[in-house]
């Protein structure tokens, strides 16, 4: 029985500003481990359930992304209220894009309502970078001003209007930072403006570099910064140095250098390879003063994250756990079920 299983979610701990596993994690000082779901193009929870299940028993929270890339897909709110049933510890993102702020601090209130502990304040991509370039975007917000606006709903107990709110959302803080992305020694400060406007914890671009890294990190140690705010460091397996080509021409702020390509390109399964890669920028990633996690963001490769934080070792002794299922949720328990019967199959 982990530390996790003796706690009370039901209540928030002195000097936290949320119930939630993950800030609980980190405040201990504990390494954690975040991950990204891809968020199926359907109404169905199993697809949900099933893709959540393939982290289980491996990750300190998920990510639900809110229309990345500008294209549509099942709504972060929706993924975070199935992930909550089943006892996981979502982190639900918040794109400006889409929504104006009535409709964003509406989102806020019912997320927490429905046990959401984590936001993760995003500007969002432009709408040109998706499907449907011909949506309007909205843009009422960006990250600064969401994540300011969020505090005052928490720690203020008000909406921006200045109406009273009876019940705050007692929310984990949270937002996306980019050491790879020039100007670089902008990067430190940039950070020290959303730590300023309420982040607590951020997450990185993929982290490719590691002298980079070191660098980044050395200016945010200097700063104090990793004092103030929670460091997790992104990082995913790549599939094949075309890949690898493909992300570093057409993703904006991601760095992967030449000898990078020159590892996968020299191996014979890429792929292998690609996951060796991860495990190794993970072991070196842990060591780094100021970072407090990372986060894996494994594109259409989620079945290897339980393989590559087991190999890396960065969780040491330690593995998430996962609560109980909600009895009045039918489809979950149906799912846990299932995967059981699995289990039970593979043992025999």
């Amino acid at each position: 029985m982990t530390a996790d299983q003796h706690e009370d979610y039901s209540v928030v701990p002195d000097g936290h500003s949320s119930r939630g596993r993950l800030e609980r994690i980190l405040r201990r000082g504990e390494f954690a481990i975040t991950a990204e779901l891809n968020p199926p193009d359907s109404a169905d929870p199993n697809e949900v359930y099933e893709r959540g299940g393939v982290f289980d028993g491996w990750v300190d929270g998920i990510n639900a992304t809110d229309g990345s890339g500008a294209n549509c897909h099942m709504s972060s709110v929706g993924i975070c209220a199935l992930l909550t049933r089943v006892g996981y510890a979502p982190i639900m993102q918040i794109s400006c894009r889409d929504r104006n702020r009535i409709a964003i601090q509406g989102d806020v209130l019912g997320a927490a309502a429905m046990g959401v502990s984590n936001i993760l304040c995003l500007t969002g991509d432009g709408v040109q970078a998706g499907d449907q370039p011909g949506a309007k975007p909205v843009f009422d917000f960006d990250c600064m001003s969401l994540l300011e606006t969020i505090r005052t709903m928490r720690d203020e107990g008000r909406f921006l209007s200045g109406r009273k709110i009876t019940d705050p959302p007692r929310v984990f803080l949270g937002a996306a930072i980019n050491p790879f992305a020039p100007p670089y020694d902008f990067r430190p400060l940039r950070l020290k403006k959303k730590i300023e406007a309420g982040a607590q914890f951020v997450q990185s671009q993929y982290c490719y570099d590691i002298p980079m890294l070191r660098e980044y990190m050395k200016r945010v140690c200097d700063m104090g910064l990793h004092e103030k705010c929670y460091i997790l460091i992104g990082v995913g397996p790549l599939a094949s140095a075309k890949t690898a080509r493909w992300i570093r021409s057409n993703v904006p702020g991601v760095h992967i250098p030449d000898n990078i390509i020159s590892r996968l390109e020299g191996a014979e399964n890429q792929k292998q390879e690609g996951k060796r890669l991860c495990i190794d920028l993970m072991q070196e990633i842990r060591d780094i003063e100021g970072v407090s996690g990372i986060h894996v963001m494994a594109y259409r490769q989620e079945e290897f994250v339980a393989d590559i934080v087991h190999a890396s070792g960065v969780l040491k002794d330690r593995r998430p756990w996962k609560r109980e299922l909600n009895p009045g949720d039918a489809a979950a328990i149906e799912f846990a079920e299932r995967e059981a019967e699995k289990l039970a199959a593979a043992d025999t």
